[in-house]
């Protein structure tokens, strides 16, 4: 469980690291299923339902950014999302009454991969409540210098940033048009096992891989039951009640969403490049973190 520290952490900074959640088999299972389906993306030269590749992607030398869902794609990570001890790191944050929202798996190889601007998940799928976190599985040893996630501590707090270039949702801030301290961003790092745990609204990006060291980080998203989605929610292939309710991990299903007084803003018009976070922030104005291969 967590600590009473780590939760008053948490809710201060809107972010924390977990070290040890996952032992090293489970962490060799997850290496050993990402490796099978990196494999796979050797048949592909385009990005599809499940794989985000970077545009250097051959048969030859697969390069793959992203893989998209992968809880649909094999069961270690499924299992890995609903790990007992994880869900009751969950449970201390956001109480007892749990669903599973989405997952995905980046990839930053070394020397390489792709930066991700300064964002909040908020913008991509605002909810009737923010009860809603992400949490990032290291599945490799992170560094400072490896492309680590990169959080602004107490920026759930304040507004939700505009995340539009000319007129269009991009998926990314304009560090020039807001007021924070983007110097006091902490990296999370720590040994392969690790957590991390940020707040839906936490504003947060990551570098380029500088580092000869594979970085993958796997991301589950978890809400309150009674955490509604307005718009953006992920998972579109089952838009029924059953489907939406089969999401829950822990409680009961709720028709009564929980209201609050939190900032909004629509994810619209969409995106002028759709696909992945990557393909989004392309046209992004006032980078943080230097260019974005393009594709």
């Amino acid at each position: 469980m967590l600590t009473q520290e780590q939760i008053e952490r948490y809710r201060e900074d809107g972010f924390i690291l977990v070290e040890n959640v996952f032992d090293s088999e489970t962490i060799a299972g997850l290496r050993r299923a990402t490796d099978q389906l990196v494999e796979r993306s050797r048949t592909i030269a385009a990005n599809d339902d499940i794989f985000d590749l970077d545009p250097s992607h051959t048969a030859a030398d697969p390069r793959v950014r992203r893989i998209k869902n992968p809880t649909s794609h094999h069961d270690a990570y499924d299992a890995a999302m609903r790990t007992p001890r994880l869900l009751d790191l969950i449970a201390a944050l956001l109480g007892p009454d749990l669903r599973f929202d989405h997952s995905k798996l980046n990839f930053k190889p070394p020397s390489g991969g792709a930066a991700v601007e300064w964002h909040q998940d908020w913008a991509f799928y605002p909810h009737t409540n923010d009860g809603i976190l992400a949490v990032g599985v290291m599945l490799d040893d992170c560094t400072v210098d490896n492309g680590p996630l990169l959080a602004v501590p107490g920026s759930h707090k304040g507004p939700v940033w505009d995340h539009h270039a000319d007129g269009h949702f991009c998926g990314a801030l304009n560090p020039a048009e807001t007021d924070l301290d983007y110097s006091s961003a902490q990296a999370l790092t720590g040994p392969a096992g690790s957590v991390t745990i940020h707040h839906v609204r936490t504003v947060h990006g990551s570098t380029e891989n500088r580092s000869d060291s594979l970085r993958r980080l796997l991301l589950f998203s978890y809400a309150a039951t009674d955490a509604w989605p307005l718009m953006g929610s992920h998972d579109h292939r089952d838009n029924s009640l059953a489907g939406f309710d089969d999401k829950i991990l822990r409680g009961k299903p709720t028709l009564t969403p929980r209201l609050e007084a939190v900032p909004v803003r629509v994810p619209l018009p969409r995106p002028v490049r759709e696909g992945s976070i990557y393909e989004n922030q392309m046209p992004v104005e006032g980078r943080s973190f230097g260019k974005v291969a393009a594709s």
